[in-house]
């Protein structure tokens, strides 16, 4: 069976949604597929319990939805998330349990959508909304371990009571598995944390919020073009949170709280973890990563001759302090349980046209590929830092909207040929610009997430002492398998992964 629609979204997640509330607003037919039985199925079914967004409420507003005047700097637990794209969903043309089986063009140009059961979808338009974070990535040695260690990945972590009695080691340091860890100790847990080159963000400085300090330095603005390289936008996400209100994660206070503290995980043989020295580095990294932000918002001050009271934050040295261990014994150290913080990959293969390039990421401009009538949307960098985090879905989903809801003619002739590179942002010194791109090229180079908390990354050349490689995870030991979005995962991986 064949039925006809002027557009069909692909996705029910944020960024689905949020297309789709503008593609309603332009009065443009259209339907959105979601595979899972409810929308938002990454914030509902895929998120530990005492989840809480990295971005305070007046960052995360959704397209459609009016909240958080009473409290901007709050920050909101997944179920109030959920809650609010529910009420989003309510009011759109949702179909719920449809999985896409691929998306093929035809001749005249129109896309045939076909759905597992037999279902096809003609549409002049599809707009891809299935983001990066689509299946948990875990290293094939897992299997290494004793079979009587429980092992989840963090997507299927929930809280620390489905886990079995016993010591935990977290596998990857960067916001996963520096907020689970986190979570885990402070519950009587002993942790032992495989860390990686996350950088390190203060939750506050100077009076205010670190995401308030770069949406004022213009940093969530700058375009894709202005990456040092197309992996950038894969980095992993600095250590912060949302809980208790808000507060700075710090792997130096891990380690004064007890956490064992290691190198990144480089193999299991005969069930034993074999770990890297690198701790002191991967330490020194998101200290760096700390001190290059108070640079670029005190020279931003400074620039701008703007009031912000002075403030020196607090120096941790613990973690130096550990002892550097290359190998550990599960029993011995009484680990019954293993969490790997190790990210997701992603695969657009579902799109049967040659739109991907050699990293599998979709080839686009602001979305917009070069088939007319074929878009892509709720990915990080897609046009701006902010993209992929719900603070950019308006932005972006409203231009995907506008492409859409003009004729098909103006599409075909608008140029895809990407921005030319960097300049200046208006009204920022150079000695402003220069610190305050370096420090967003350190510390909020990737998305989002998911993930929507916030971007981070390590960039090679400002850390000399980071190890350099071809693959897209540039601040990770991994040697990673194609079509990875990191997490700054703790683990050295091998080629053929």
């Amino acid at each position: 069976m064949t039925t006809e629609v002027n557009t069909v979204v692909v996705g029910g997640g944020q960024a689905g949604l949020s297309v789709s509330h503008y593609l309603s607003t332009r009065a443009v037919e259209h339907l959105v597929l979601e595979q899972a039985q409810q929308p938002a199925d990454a914030w509902r079914n895929h998120r530990w319990d005492s989840f809480t967004l990295n971005t305070p409420r007046w960052q995360s507003r959704v397209p459609g939805v009016r909240y958080g005047d009473d409290n901007p700097d709050g920050f909101m637990p997944k179920q109030e998330v959920v809650a609010h794209f529910d009420k989003l969903a309510r009011r759109l043309p949702l179909r719920t349990g449809a999985r896409v089986a691929s998306i093929a063009r035809e001749v005249r140009g129109d896309y045939l959508v076909a759905l597992d059961g037999g279902e096809t979808i003609r549409a002049r338009n599809v707009v891809v909304a299935t983001g990066l974070y689509q299946t948990p990535k875990i290293p094939p040695f897992v299997r290494n371990l004793p079979g009587t260690i429980k092992q989840l990945h963090s997507d299927n972590y929930r809280n620390p009571d489905q886990l079995l009695p016993g010591a935990v080691l977290v596998v990857g340091s960067a916001q996963s598995g520096a907020q689970i860890a986190e979570e885990l100790y402070e519950s009587g847990r002993k942790i032992f944390l495989a860390t990686g080159r996350a950088g390190r963000t203060p939750r506050r400085y100077r009076g205010k919020d670190a995401n308030w300090w770069f949406a004022r330095m213009g940093q969530y603005d700058r375009t894709v073009s202005e990456l040092p390289s197309p992996s950038a936008k894969f980095s992993g996400k600095p250590h912060i949170s949302g809980t208790k209100g808000g507060h700075t994660i710090n792997l130096h206070q891990f380690a004064r709280d007890g956490v064992t503290l290691l190198g990144r995980l480089v193999g299991i043989e005969n069930g034993i973890v074999k770990l890297g020295s690198d701790l002191p580095n991967n330490l020194a990294a998101a200290d760096r990563a700390e001190a290059e932000f108070t640079k670029a918002v005190d020279a931003y001050v400074a620039a701008t001759g703007m009031l912000a009271p002075e403030e020196t934050l607090p120096i941790l040295r613990d973690g130096f302090d550990q002892d550097i261990l290359t190998e550990l014994d599960p029993t011995v150290s009484g680990i019954t349980n293993v969490i790997w913080a190790t990210g997701h990959s992603f695969d657009f293969s579902l799109v049967k046209l040659p739109v991907t390039d050699s990293d599998g990421f979709p080839i686009q401009t602001r979305g917009v590929s070069a088939y007319p009538g074929l878009f892509f949307l709720g990915l990080p960098w897609l046009h701006t830092a902010k993209s992929g985090l719900i603070y950019g879905l308006a932005q972006d989903a409203r231009y995907i909207a506008d492409r859409i809801a003009e004729p098909r003619t103006a599409i075909e002739t608008t140029s895809i040929v990407p921005p030319p590179g960097r300049s200046l942002k208006p009204g920022r010194s150079r000695a402003t610009t220069r610190w305050a791109d370096r420090v967003m090229t350190l510390i909020w180079s990737s998305a989002l997430s998911l993930m929507l908390d916030g971007f981070a990354g390590y960039a090679a050349g400002i850390y000399p002492t980071a190890p350099q490689t071809s693959s897209h995870q540039a601040d990770s030991a991994i040697a990673p398998p194609t079509r990875c979005n990191n997490d700054n995962d703790g683990v050295q991986h091998e080629q053929n992964i």
